[in-house]
């Protein structure tokens, strides 16, 4: 990979211009494409397409035709003093909803059904009114054949719904979904303004200039620009989840200043030695490009574990997250280094000498990161033993982790959608928008009615099932419904009525949100350990081909599970038990089982990644003849400023998000921050030094086909560098 990495880094170097020309002059055009990209975007995905209640629901919808119940529901209030039964009262109400089909006729199917009689809606009033007659609600189907195309009529008419003199609140599947949509919008527009600016500050502190902070934005905005655009192809082929967007963003962003970083980082480093421009950037390539090459090969490994999924939503993530960083990545050693070679020396241009320290003092064993690293080296168990038990502790609440889907409660408490929508709720909890189905087919009339009596014993009914409705096209296939009394009897209810006898010659299929929850978690809990050993034995052999070890990627293993197992308890004792819920303003619940597995495949991914970068810089020192204890020395020196840097950048990208008003963000954004903050300092400044300083030559150890495989020092051009301070610290006992 060295050869073609230098041909490479010649070709970039020589052809400079023509290769910032066609990268920026592609990413643009994907870019001005990838602007339409939110109206290609799916609501679908989210259930598992294989399970049981998904078929339920097709053969419902085949003989009965999609249901549109609990597409929007106007929850109407009456006037102060009288009824819901008030003439004048009455004849408003009517009159506006009667308008609604009239006025968007391609937006609006009908009225489904009213306190009140409609042009096209049934009128029950004991089902549509409260007992107290103070309260009625209105049931509309907006048109369209799948969520994605309601979602996109309902946007067009949203603020459509209001009845003059009228008290009315919107509930339903529709006003909840876009809630949630434009609460990711928002999102969006707070890294905007918040995180890339804050990024743009921490930048010109590390680099001491304008021009050299530039670049990596530069790198990561076109790399975004040119996602979005691949991600529009993408919604060509294959369904794109509206909410995948805005993660992708965060990681993708994040991850291609990160690298941007690394690739500039050493191009200095480079030119402080004493080299030619030419050859700084050729050397840059050839050894922090290799590194960003295969630390992206690590990420995009883990995301693609996500794909042993069946959940669209969990695959569209997995594809946009390959594109991204795979882009990242790309842009990171072709575009910045021929900006780099355009630039050459005035990439310390509009800068501050008091900010700029020089690089070279920081690839010395003797700065602060490397005296650290020797005092830690020093006392390893003393540091390890207490540090690996704090983990731990931390791992602990894991036990109390509890999984949900996606609802009105991931918005704020305050949000009207959600207090509407929990209002409709209380006032008539036996029409609530996530019924539970079953789904009988069978011949004889006799065996549907004998189901629903079975049906009617299982635990946790609000109400028993009403007598089941016959298909009027396919008179073998009858449903019926009801709600569960709490969300906790959701399971032993569904498997209650999964496993009665059948009448002979019957089909029970059990469906409705609940039992599409329960299926997707079960795809989810059966295929977690597949996922995760896939991961680690891909990301583990990657990293002994990319090290010629085997120690050090199974050390490296150990440490990310460790840290990835403390991330995840901090996440359930902070969402799930509550602690901070005050702080946040969310509201404490199981977590949507989808977003875990993000979280999982993402966090493991940047473990990964930062250690390539530390392990990078440490197997070159070994190659250039130093011990194990200072090569370890060396490799944090050089790197600890920098990995701490790139870890604050994407801890600001990332906690843009933890501003978020929706909850799977936090939850998302709270678990990266954490998870970042454990990788940049406990493991790698802490228990990557004390364990490799304990594992001592056996970090190295490896078969003989591996061996041939580890990196030797890299022909490089000769340099005359400035004098480089310190030797390393000579720690007592080394034993290499």
């Amino acid at each position: 990979m060295f050869a073609e990495l230098t041909q490479w880094a010649d070709t970039v170097v020589r052809r400079r211009y023509q290769v910032i020309l066609i990268m920026v002059t592609g990413l643009l055009a994907l870019g001005t494409y990838g602007l339409g990209l939110g109206a290609d975007l799916s609501a679908k995905g989210f259930d598992d397409p294989s399970s049981e209640s998904v078929r339920a629901a097709h053969v419902r919808d085949n003989a009965f035709g999609r249901d549109h119940s609990s597409d929007v529901i106007l929850l109407i209030r009456a006037p102060e003093g009288t009824t819901i039964d008030d003439p004048a009262f009455a004849g408003t109400v009517v009159a506006g909803l009667n308008s609604l089909p009239q006025r968007f006729p391609n937006e609006i199917d009908r009225v489904n059904g009213a306190y009140w009689p409609t042009d096209t809606g049934v009128a029950i009033p004991d089902v549509f009114g409260s007992p107290a007659r103070d309260y009625a609600f209105a049931s509309v189907a907006v048109s369209g054949l799948d969520p994605t195309e309601q979602g996109r009529n309902y946007r067009k008419i949203a603020e459509q719904f209001v009845i003059p003199g009228v008290e009315v609140e919107l509930a339903g599947g529709q006003p909840v979904a876009l809630a949630l949509n434009d609460t990711m919008v928002q999102d969006q527009r707070r890294v905007e303004l918040f995180a890339i600016p804050a990024v743009a500050i921490l930048l010109f502190f590390l680099f001491g200039g304008v021009v050299a902070a530039a670049l990596p934005l530069i790198v990561g905005g076109l790399t975004m620009l040119g996602a979005w655009g691949l991600l529009r192809c993408l919604t060509a082929v294959t369904e794109v989840n509206s909410f995948v967007s805005p993660v992708v963003s965060m990681i993708g962003l994040g991850l291609a200043i990160d690298y941007g970083l690394f690739v500039l980082s050493r191009f200095r480093e480079e030119l402080a030695d004493g080299r030619t421009v030419d050859d700084a950037v050729r050397r840059s390539v050839t050894t922090a490009g290799r590194t960003v090459l295969f630390s992206a090969l690590i990420v995009v490994v883990a995301a693609a574990g996500i794909l042993v999924f069946p959940q669209g939503f969990l695959r569209s993530f997995a594809y946009g997250a390959i594109i991204t960083i795979s882009l990242a990545a790309l842009t990171s050693i072709t575009l910045l280094p021929a900006m780099l070679a355009v630039l050459g020396r005035r990439v310390d241009w509009l800068g501050v000498d008091w900010f700029r320290t020089p690089v070279d003092g920081d690839r010395v064993s003797g700065n602060g990161w490397g005296r650290f690293a020797a005092g830690v080296m020093k006392r390893p168990l003393v540091v390890a033993v207490p540090i690996c038990l704090g983990l731990l502790l931390l791992i602990v609440p894991i036990q109390n982790l509890a999984f949900g889907s996606i609802n009105e409660r991931f918005l704020p408490p305050t949000h009207p959608t959600r207090l509407a929508q929990q209002h409709f709720d209380e006032l008539f909890p036996l029409r609530q928008i996530d019924p539970i189905d079953l789904v009988i087919v069978t011949f004889d009339p006799d065996a549907a009615e004998t189901v629903r009596a079975d049906a009617n014993h299982a635990p946790g009914l609000a109400a028993p099932f009403a007598e089941p409705m016959q298909s009027p096209f396919q008179p073998q296939v009858l449903t019926t419904q009801t709600v569960l009394a709490g969300s906790g009897n959701a399971e032993a209810t569904i498997d209650y009525l999964r496993s009665m006898p059948l009448p002979a010659g019957t089909t029970l299929m059990v469906g409705g949100q609940p039992a599409v929850e329960k299926d997707s978690i079960d795809a989810l809990v059966e295929r977690m350990p597949l996922m995760i050993l896939f991961v680690f034995l891909a990301s583990t052999l990657l990293l002994a081909l990319t090290f010629g070890s085997l120690v050090l990627p199974l050390k490296a293993a150990v440490l990310n599970l460790l840290g990835l197992g403390a991330t995840l308890g901090v996440l359930t004792w902070v969402f799930i038990d509550g602690h901070g819920a005050g702080v946040f303003g969310f509201t404490p619940q199981p977590i949507m089982s989808l977003v875990l597995v993000v979280i999982v495949s993402v966090i493991y991914g940047l473990s990964t990644d930062y250690e390539v970068f530390l392990l990078s810089r440490i197997v070159e020192a070994r190659a250039a003849g130093a011990s194990t204890t200072e090569a370890v020395q060396t490799g944090i020196a050089r790197t600890g400023r920098i990995i701490t840097a790139a870890a604050l950048i994407l801890l600001v990208v990332t906690g843009a998000f933890a501003l978020s008003d929706l909850l799977m963000m936090q939850y998302i954004a709270f678990g990266m921050v954490t998870a970042l903050f454990i990788d940049a300092t406990i493991l790698r400044m802490l228990l990557v030094p004390a364990s490799m300083r304990l594992l001592g030559d056996a970090c190295w150890w490896a078969p003989t086909w591996l061996e041939r495989l580890r990196p030797a020092p890299e022909p490089v051009t000769p340099a005359h560098p400035t004098p480089t301070g310190a030797a390393p610290t000579p720690v007592r006992g080394d034993r290499d």
